[in-house]
């Protein structure tokens, strides 16, 4: 019925309220802007941490254990999450009897449809638009599939924004408040020039140097833009999320493969957001002499090549094929699935050697073609990796579905309504607002 404890940051210790002792002339405590501001802070910050254990628990929580992870009074727990009830933030369900002598808990839980992020993609074979909830359910959602290699990034931008306008007017025609949307790009993404991109580079759809600000199409919505690995291994890091906070680097197998580390349950982006770009590690010598990148080894296209299928052909036909080699009726499939999981293993192994991880997570394409290509990139990992006698590395399938970055695009988002809930609690909380952290 309720979580495990888990380690939250502690709250502002009592002097941080600034309390003084400063009155005027006639000993009337003196008006101290700064002391409301302070004041103002900690209360947010505390809606926050329990606005946090709500929607960051698996199972319902009470009062009490709010109170007991984040070392705040039961006395002032109570009053915030009456705030929340009040705003449609949090939910309570029927008390339910303890099993020691005492009033029924009320559980809690975050509200279903009171508040969504948007969650956009483009990538190279698709574009889409996913709405999540605090509880972490579906909404909407509209994908289609299209091959956007070499196309027009104003044409393609101006179909997402009329996609998500539309995702995003039904919501609120439901009396769903949309907090923002985030964008996930195949490419490198220019954090450092702000929340909103630009884009650098993203090699397989043809685009380069492609303004997200002001002047994209997607500026009525604000996004939040960051790489699609990254989104989705936010995505992963939730659904993965325990008493203790996940470690592992996310593989997003697609036509392009990228990469994401994340520690203690944080992405570690890198100083642009550039870092995870395994795709383009090299792996081997082509026979014609020329370095081989792992994206042109086992990125989806190099698969569907080497499994003798058009790269217009889906997912579910090399699947279909791929289980044809793993069963030994098809020989030259089966090669080169073992191939391409070398390949994968060997990327691999240099990654752990540099960001010291213990757990691999293959997505996308990789996760659909776990059962073939696990065991050798587990065995290449083992081959190859120093440390493997003391820490092996462990590989899994991702459980965050497929489009995660849509999930993790959502969730950076409502990221934010956590960190600041206030402005959700007021009578005029607003429609809809734009993100403004990284992810």
């Amino acid at each position: 019925m309720v979580a495990a404890p888990s380690p939250v940051p502690a709250p502002l210790p009592a002097g941080a309220m600034g309390l003084g002792d400063a009155s005027d002339h006639a000993g009337r405590p003196a008006l101290d802007a700064g002391r409301v501001a302070r004041q103002d802070r900690m209360r947010e910050h505390n809606l926050s941490l329990a606005l946090a254990e709500v929607v960051g628990a698996r199972e319902p929580v009470s009062r009490a254990q709010v109170a007991a992870r984040t070392g705040l009074s039961r006395a002032a727990v109570s009053g915030l999450v009456d705030v929340l009830v009040a705003a449609g933030l949090v939910r309570e369900l029927a008390p339910v009897a303890l099993p020691r002598a005492g009033r029924p808990a009320t559980p809690l839980v975050p509200a279903p449809g009171a508040v969504a992020g948007l969650g956009l993609e483009v990538n190279v074979d698709y574009l889409g638009v996913r709405a999540v909830d605090l509880a972490g359910s579906v909404l909407a959602e509209h994908v289609e599939h299209a091959d956007l290699s070499g196309s027009d990034p104003a044409q393609v931008l101006e179909r997402l924004a009329a996609m998500a306008t539309d995702v995003r007017d039904g919501l609120v025609a439901t009396g769903t408040r949309v907090a923002g949307a985030a964008l996930a790009l195949p490419g490198l993404v220019d954090r450092g020039a702000g929340a909103g991109g630009p884009l650098r580079v993203a090699p397989n759809l043809g685009w380069r140097d492609v303004d997200l600000g002001p002047s994209s199409p997607l500026a009525a919505l604000a996004p939040l833009v960051a790489n699609e690995a990254d989104l989705a291994a936010r995505a992963e890091a939730h659904e993965r999320r325990g008493d203790r906070p996940p470690s592992f680097f996310y593989v997003s197998g697609e036509i392009g493969i990228g990469g994401a580390t994340v520690i203690d349950g944080e992405l570690q982006a890198g100083r642009h957001g550039w870092a995870g770009e395994v795709g383009h590690v090299v792996v081997g010598t082509a026979p014609d002499g020329r370095l081989q990148v792992l994206e042109q080894v086992a990125g989806q296209h190099a698969l569907l090549r080497a499994a003798g299928l058009p790269t217009s052909a889906g997912l579910s036909e090399l699947e279909r094929v791929a289980a044809q080699g793993a069963a030994g009726t098809v020989t030259e499939v089966a090669s080169a699935l073992r191939g391409a999981g070398r390949a994968l293993g060997v990327a691999l192994a240099a990654v752990a050697h540099v960001a010291d991880v213990d757990e691999v997570v293959l997505g996308g394409t990789f996760a659909a073609l776990f059962d073939v290509l696990a065991a050798e990139v587990t065995a290449t990992l083992a081959e190859l990796v120093v440390f493997d006698a003391w820490s092996p590395v462990r590989v899994s399938a991702a459980r965050a579905g497929r489009y995660a970055a849509l999930t993790g695009g959502a969730l950076a988002v409502l990221a934010q309504v956590v960190a600041r809930p206030s402005a959700w609690t007021r009578p005029s909380a607003p429609v809809a607002s734009a993100p403004t952290a990284t992810t």
